[in-house]
Protein backbone atom coordinates (compact mmCIF):
# COMPACT_ATOMS: atom_id res chain seq x y z
CA UNK A 1 0.00 0.00 0.00
CA UNK A 2 1.36 3.90 -0.61
CA UNK A 3 0.12 6.19 0.77
CA UNK A 4 -2.30 8.99 -1.53
CA UNK A 5 -0.97 12.85 -2.31
CA UNK A 6 -2.54 15.07 0.19
CA UNK A 7 -2.32 16.49 3.88
CA UNK A 8 -1.55 14.19 6.60
CA UNK A 9 -1.75 15.39 10.40
CA UNK A 10 2.19 13.90 12.33
CA UNK A 11 0.97 11.88 15.77
CA UNK A 12 2.43 14.83 17.45
CA UNK A 13 -0.04 17.40 16.06
CA UNK A 14 1.77 19.17 12.79
CA UNK A 15 0.53 19.05 9.50
CA UNK A 16 2.61 18.09 6.57
CA UNK A 17 1.63 17.46 2.52
CA UNK A 18 3.10 14.67 0.69
CA UNK A 19 4.39 15.52 -2.49
CA UNK A 20 5.57 12.29 -4.26
CA UNK A 21 6.16 8.38 -3.74
CA UNK A 22 10.03 7.85 -5.49
CA UNK A 23 12.63 5.13 -5.42
CA UNK A 24 16.12 5.05 -4.21
CA UNK A 25 18.36 5.19 -7.05
CA UNK A 26 20.72 2.19 -4.99
CA UNK A 27 18.70 0.60 -3.24
CA UNK A 28 15.41 1.28 -4.98
CA UNK A 29 13.33 1.54 -1.80
CA UNK A 30 10.64 2.81 -1.71
CA UNK A 31 10.18 6.75 -0.31
CA UNK A 32 7.49 8.96 0.73
CA UNK A 33 8.26 12.88 0.09
CA UNK A 34 6.32 14.81 2.23
CA UNK A 35 6.77 19.01 3.31
CA UNK A 36 6.17 20.81 6.85
CA UNK A 37 2.88 23.03 6.35
CA UNK A 38 4.47 25.37 9.24
CA UNK A 39 7.52 27.04 10.07
CA UNK A 40 10.50 26.98 7.04
CA UNK A 41 8.49 24.38 4.79
CA UNK A 42 11.13 21.93 4.96
CA UNK A 43 11.42 18.85 2.58
CA UNK A 44 11.74 15.74 4.38
CA UNK A 45 11.84 12.03 2.82
CA UNK A 46 10.93 8.85 4.86
CA UNK A 47 10.76 4.86 3.83
CA UNK A 48 7.14 4.23 3.25
CA UNK A 49 7.37 1.49 5.63
CA UNK A 50 7.66 4.67 8.29
CA UNK A 51 5.42 6.55 6.81
CA UNK A 52 2.54 3.88 7.43
CA UNK A 53 3.45 2.38 10.62
CA UNK A 54 1.99 2.74 13.87
CA UNK A 55 3.55 4.69 17.45
CA UNK A 56 2.00 3.47 20.74
CA UNK A 57 1.17 7.34 22.50
CA UNK A 58 0.04 6.90 25.78
CA UNK A 59 -0.16 3.20 25.52
CA UNK A 60 -2.74 3.08 21.98
CA UNK A 61 -1.48 2.48 18.84
CA UNK A 62 -2.10 5.42 16.37
CA UNK A 63 -0.92 5.95 12.59
CA UNK A 64 2.36 7.98 12.66
CA UNK A 65 1.17 9.90 10.03
CA UNK A 66 -2.91 10.50 9.76
CA UNK A 67 -4.29 11.05 6.63
CA UNK A 68 -6.66 14.29 6.22
CA UNK A 69 -7.55 14.96 2.92
CA UNK A 70 -6.14 14.74 -0.89
CA UNK A 71 -4.66 17.65 -1.72
CA UNK A 72 -2.74 17.37 -5.29
CA UNK A 73 -3.17 16.08 -8.73
CA UNK A 74 -3.50 12.49 -9.06
CA UNK A 75 0.05 11.03 -10.64
CA UNK A 76 1.59 8.10 -11.22
CA UNK A 77 3.56 7.15 -8.20
CA UNK A 78 5.72 4.36 -8.45
CA UNK A 79 6.08 1.82 -11.20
Amino acid sequence: MLPVLGIYQHYKGNFYQVIGISRHSETLEILVAYQQLYAGFGLWVRPVEMFLETVTVDGKRVPRFKFIEEHLAKAPLVS
